[in-house]
This record gives structure tokens, C-alpha cells and sequence, in this order.
């Protein structure tokens, strides 16, 4: 006979402890409240990832700020060193962007995001052997998937492209699948991609909204920041 109140008193405590958890994480690491605009753009500054920066010990996270429009800073393309942390800022936008629309503080010391319709990633290399797919034929059916549902509300991420077959096959890949992106249903959708095809950096001068960004490392103190 109890059984609706007791289903409704624990909806209420399970509302109740998830926004106990985002408040007690966002007063803890030091998390701000991110404004959300209707204009369409993606600014972070002093963005941090909220996993990696529990895990590192013995040294400070080096935070990053981003910029994304659908104007002049749409296609971002981010080259660097292996070890850069190309990948982490790739991860760490769609985190702060997943977390905003969940209602959570964000890792940053100031941030204004949009609402996006879907987050999509191609991210890390595995294979499905089981199934008879390579490392090469998942990382296709995922920028498949990419491209045929992607919309210009959509952020994507991509980390590295065409890296499971030749490099000039790969390199070929990588083009098209910017070269898409920018110009999907004539608007463009927000992308970061990180890739060690330096060639693609052509592609600024040649698309309005592709921008190049290079993630720095500097030696200080016989280590790598």
C-alpha cells in the first residue's frame, strides 16, 4: 500500500544526492558556474580535466583555454609532440560541455558554452577481432557514424584519423573527413581534431572557419611541461 510513496521518497533522495555530489565535487576542485549562450560558441578559459588532474601527482595541470564558433573558429586543428596532452584537451572540452548540460560546476576558471545536440568521438585505436573488424575498419565505422549523423549543433572530437593504414591513405582520409565537417549542410559543425598529419594545417589556408593550434611543450628542470 506504501509502495508509490516509497518509489517517490527515493526519487526525491536520488535527486537529492546527485546534486549533493555535483555541488560537494564543485566546491572540492575548485569548479565554476558556466554560463550557457544562445549564440552558438564554445569558450573555455583555463580549461582543466577533471580526471587527469586528480591523477597527477608531484606536478601542476597545465590548463588550456578554447575558442569555438561557427564564424571563423569552427574546425580546430591541434598538432604537437606525442605526450603534448593533445588528446586531454580534446577530452576535456567535451567534459565540461557534458557536465554543463548536466547541471554541474566545470573545471575552468570561466566558461561559456552552448547547448549541443549530440557529442561525438573518435577517440583511442581497438580492435573487434571477434566480429572480424580491425583496428582500421572500427576507427572507419566510428567517422562513419560521424559523418552521416553529425548536425551543425553537434561538437566533434577526433582524435587522430587514418593512422590504422598508409600514411598517404590516412593523411587522404583525414582531409576529406575535415574538409566534411566544415563544409557539412553548407553551416559546419564544431570540431577539434588532433592529428600528427602536419599537411592538414594547408587546410587554414584554404577553409575560413579551420583554425591550427599547436600544443607547446617546454624542458624546465631536466622535465617536460
Amino acid at each position: 500500500a506504501k509502495a508509490a510513496l516509497i518509489l517517490k521518497m527515493a526519487g526525491f533522495i536520488a535527486k537529492v544526492d546527485a546534486l549533493q555530489g555535483l555541488a560537494a565535487a564543485a566546491s572540492e576542485n575548485n569548479y565554476t558556474r558556466p554560463a550557457i549562450n544562445m549564440d552558438q560558441t564554445i569558450s573555455i578559459e583555463d580549461g582543466r580535466h577533471p580526471v587527469v588532474e586528480k591523477l597527477i601527482t608531484g606536478e601542476r595541470y597545465v590548463p588550456n583555454s578554447i575558442e569555438l564558433d561557427d564564424t571563423s573558429s569552427q574546425v580546430l586543428l591541434i598538432t604537437g609532440p606525442n605526450m603534448a596532452g593533445k588528446s586531454t584537451v580534446l577530452r576535456q572540452v567535451a567534459l565540461t560541455v557534458l557536465m554543463a548540460q548536466m547541471g554541474s560546476f566545470v573545471p575552468a576558471r570561466k566558461a561559456s558554452l552552448c547547448l549541443v545536440d549530440r557529442i561525438f568521438t573518435r577517440v583511442g585505436a581497438l580492435d573487434n577481432l571477434s566480429s572480424g573488424q580491425s583496428t582500421f575498419m572500427v576507427e572507419m565505422e566510428e567517422t562513419a557514424n560521424i559523418v552521416n549523423n553529425a548536425t551543425e549543433r553537434s561538437l566533434v572530437i577526433l582524435d587522430e584519423i587514418g593512422r590504422g593504414t598508409s600514411t598517404y591513405d590516412g593523411m587522404s582520409i583525414a582531409w576529406a573527413v575535415t574538409d566534411f565537417l566544415h563544409d557539412l549542410n553548407g553551416r559546419g559543425v564544431k570540431t577539434l581534431f588532433a592529428t600528427h598529419y602536419h599537411e592538414l594545417t594547408r587546410l587554414e589556408t584554404l577553409k575560413p572557419r579551420v583554425k591550427n593550434f599547436n600544443i607547446a611543450v617546454k624542458e624546465f628542470n631536466d622535465n617536460i611541461v
